[in-house]
């Protein structure tokens, strides 16, 4: 055990996290994404027992956002058509704003196509038992600053 890191970050997770790079993209994935056939290519982490808030929370506490593009957070924008609410993304933009100055300007929709091409390239796919609709998200990891 480490003192001061989220207890929900497990030793895997953690490991991803440090060995990825400045630019390295991660999707968190709510439940019904695809995780496993769009990660291929990548590191799978599952975490199913866990909701995307407290797990993005946890994240960003050790995670900077990438500062040298302008969205460095990107969620996938609702299907033309569907008629969901997405309330999980002001819960985000929260998130977000505890730990970046852009806050909700740091934030873009990408169309979902789009994003599940970007979800194959990511560096990793952490796979949760998120239940809210649209509550995928990719972060783009930034550059620590001491």
């Amino acid at each position: 055990m480490l003192k001061g890191i989220p207890k929900i970050l497990s030793p895997e997770l953690l490991k991803i996290l440090c060995e990825m790079g400045h630019s390295d993209q991660i999707v968190l994935s709510d439940g019904n994404f695809p995780a496993e056939s769009m990660g291929k290519d990548c590191k799978v982490i599952r975490c199913d027992g866990h909701g995307m808030p407290e797990l993005l929370d946890a994240i960003l506490s050790v995670f900077p956002l990438d500062t040298y593009v302008e969205k460095p957070v990107n969620l996938m924008e609702v299907v033309p058509g569907d008629n969901v609410e997405t309330p999980i993304w002001d819960t985000y933009e929260e998130i977000i704003s505890k730990y970046d100055n852009r806050g909700k300007e740091a934030i873009s929709n990408i169309e979902r196509f789009a994003f599940y091409d970007k979800a194959k390239k990511a560096y990793a796919i952490v796979a949760t038992g998120e239940k809210a609709l649209y509550a995928n998200v990719i972060l783009q990891k930034g550059v620590v600053v001491d």
